[in-house]
């Protein structure tokens, strides 16, 4: 047997491909487009819902209910669409189950907590890489601080915002499994090191992706104002517009991958 045993249990990373429970095993393969967005947005899902542009593909369950994933046709092409959940493990395990079923190249889009008050609420900030301050994605890569997004994910989300001519902020984000322990300190360090906004899931996710060698990257818009002692709120989910441009923001650049 391998000797894993490390002082802190989070840093016993195994390199062995083959777990005891593998996605391939319990999903099967289906007929879904390669490109998949991934969004945080379930208004904007419900609303394609209710317009008639979505069809259920698939349904994956958990504990909390049904996961669906939908189709959806642009321009005569066809792109998946799916809700991970909130949280790393979540959203982890409903990527894989995705990547399972058959897809391959993804874009993200969700809003984030700002660490730095000057980026308005909307802007949009596009990750370069996460800092890993989940659990999540130490179950997929070694020990390290940050990992990466797919370069080819960022150079398609650029090159769509700068099609339209919209600015953004490209940047680390930081993501924490806790939401009520992003102390001021912490925050000041996560600053320092680069990190505009914070979230729960990218690090998990840029984690998986590449474990199982699919490409994947994310845009965010500024939401919540966590720069200060003093929480401000912004009324960050509220922003319906902003939700819905993203979204065909990163559909437009997962298309292209």
């Amino acid at each position: 047997m391998k000797r894993l045993h490390r002082e802190y249990p989070i840093l016993e990373f195994d390199p062995e491909r083959e777990a005891v429970i593998e996605p391939h095993r319990v999903i099967e393969p289906a007929d879904v487009p390669k490109h998949c967005v991934v969004t945080f947005f379930q208004d904007v899902i419900t609303r394609l819902q209710e317009e008639g542009q979505t069809t259920l593909i698939a349904s994956l369950s958990s504990e909390i209910g049904t996961h669906p994933v939908y189709e959806l046709a642009v321009d005569g092409q066809r792109v998946a669409l799916f809700h991970p959940g909130v949280g790393a493990p979540l959203a982890a395990c409903m990527l894989e189950e995705v990547i399972a079923l058959g897809c391959e190249k993804f874009i993200a889009c969700g809003g984030a907590g700002v660490l730095d008050e000057t980026i308005a609420l909307g802007h949009i900030v596009v990750p370069t890489a996460a800092v890993r301050d989940e659990g999540t994605s130490y179950h997929y890569l070694p020990p390290s601080r940050e990992v990466a997004a797919s370069p080819a994910a960022v150079a398609a989300i650029e090159r769509t915002l700068k099609r339209h001519n919209i600015g953004y902020v490209l940047a680390k984000t930081w993501t924490t499994d806790a939401i009520y322990r992003e102390t001021l300190a912490k925050v000041q360090l996560r600053r320092a090191e680069g990190c505009a906004t914070v979230e729960m899931e990218a690090a998990a996710l840029f984690a998986v992706a590449r474990f199982r060698g699919v490409t994947f990257g994310q845009l965010l818009y500024g939401g919540d104002d966590v720069s200060s002692d003093e929480w401000d709120s912004r009324r960050w989910d509220k922003q319906t517009s902003v939700r819905e441009k993203l979204f065909w923001l990163a559909t437009e650049a997962c298309l292209t991958l």
